[in-house]
């Protein structure tokens, strides 16, 4: 299918992140997908060959580039190889648009250098044990002292994706009640240094999917947290908070895109090797129309996803138009793919198929960053209904 998304430079890239995937990647992962994690080091190899500073100014060791599209590169390289790089995607999807919009040029020359390296990964730490799609219902609280040094961080979170290898992580708390007329009010941002006493990592959370990626509980008891990594102005946090909420539904429709994508390539190399009543499966009728109609859905879901990243890039890409791309691509890969599963028979089943390990990663892309139903709300919102 033609596509105008891409230039010369990212299709190079596309050829590093394959070789890099191939050969750092490909031969390890099955004892990542047992030990439900990628390994430390491997976000330093990430750092190395300049993935997390790509759109990091050069001031920081950064290459500078103000776009989303290398990002979208290792979405369709990750899934066509059926592996991924662990929780490292928040760092730069969801960790570095606050850095770049609230931090101060202080706190970027403190943060970004280590960001870039892999030093120091990032992760965002919002959902509550009691609060999912209800962010302004949170109970972690952050109190200014006394002597206004430092604030003192109480609570917990949850589903913390990059959470156990997490250097830093931004902790949404309440600095103050909520107002009768806006119960969004008085929540702030804070860049917590995870080696800091009473910040500990609870259980890493045994999932469905997403075997690969680091997920966990938080507890703060009395951590202190400096002045200094206050993120933005105090009590505007939820603010902040929508602000980037399109860029992270974007990464969640791309990637379900790319991993829609992906199934029909799987299903399309397993039914020509595999062999039914003497025939190939893919000889027959219905496995034909079967891939069609996926590779239809996956076209579609293709203009979408590029259309939703182009307005990104621009700096134009609504609520309401990321919700939809999220939306309509999230549901496009739950149908391709178990349409896909289900061409493998039993085998489909199987984790060592790569098609059974992106049945299970595809489901929670309805869930996080906003669910199927949130996102329809958005929508009709935006209809005026």
């Amino acid at each position: 299918m033609r596509r105008t998304v891409f230039n010369e430079d990212h299709e190079a890239f596309r050829e590093t992140i394959r070789a890099f995937i191939a050969a750092e990647v490909v031969p390890v992962y099955d004892e990542w997908f047992a030990a439900g994690q990628a390994p430390r080091d491997f976000y330093l190899k990430l750092g190395e060959l300049g993935v997390f500073g790509i759109e990091v100014d050069e001031e920081y060791g950064g290459a500078g580039i103000e776009s989303h599209k290398y990002e979208a590169v290792i979405y369709e390289e990750t899934a066509r190889a059926g592996v991924s790089f662990g929780g490292s995607g928040v760092h730069t999807l969801l960790g570095l648009p606050y850095i770049k919009m609230l931090a101060t040029d202080d706190q970027k020359k403190r943060w970004l250098p280590k960001f870039a390296t892999g030093e120091e990964m990032w992760a965002l730490a919002m959902t509550e044990p009691g609060t999912g799609s209800d962010v302004a219902g949170m109970k972690t609280t952050a109190k200014l002292s006394e002597d206004g040094t430092h604030y003192v961080l109480n609570g917990a979170k949850t589903f913390i994706t990059g959470g156990v290898h997490a250097d830093r992580v931004i902790v949404c708390a309440r600095t103050a009640a909520p107002r009768e007329d806006d119960r969004r009010f008085g929540i702030s941002l804070f860049a917590v240094d995870t080696k800091s006493e009473g910040y500990s990592v609870g259980r890493k959370l045994d999932k469905l999917g997403l075997k690969v990626s680091d997920t966990a509980e938080l507890a703060f008891v009395d951590v202190k947290v400096p002045v200094e990594d206050l993120m933005g102005e105090e009590n505007k946090g939820f603010g902040y908070l929508g602000t980037n909420l399109a860029s992270e539904r974007w990464g969640i429709a791309f990637g379900a895109y790319a991993q829609a994508a992906a199934a029909v390539r799987f299903a399309k190399e397993y039914v020509q090797d595999r062999t039914v009543f003497g025939k190939t499966v893919a000889s027959f009728q219905n496995t034909k129309f079967e891939l069609a109609a996926c590779q239809a859905e996956v076209d579609a879901a293709q203009a979408v996803a590029d259309r939703a990243l182009e307005a990104l890039d621009a700096g134009e890409l609504t609520a309401a138009e990321a919700a939809s791309a999220k939306l309509f691509c999230t549901e496009v890969a739950h149908r391709v793919i178990d349409r896909c599963l289900q061409l493998h028979g039993g085998y489909g089943f199987m984790n060592e198929y790569p098609i059974a390990r992106l049945y299970a990663d595809n489901r929670v892309n309805r869930i996080y960053g906003g669910t199927s139903e949130v996102m329809k709300s958005i929508i009709a919102k935006s209809m005026g209904l």
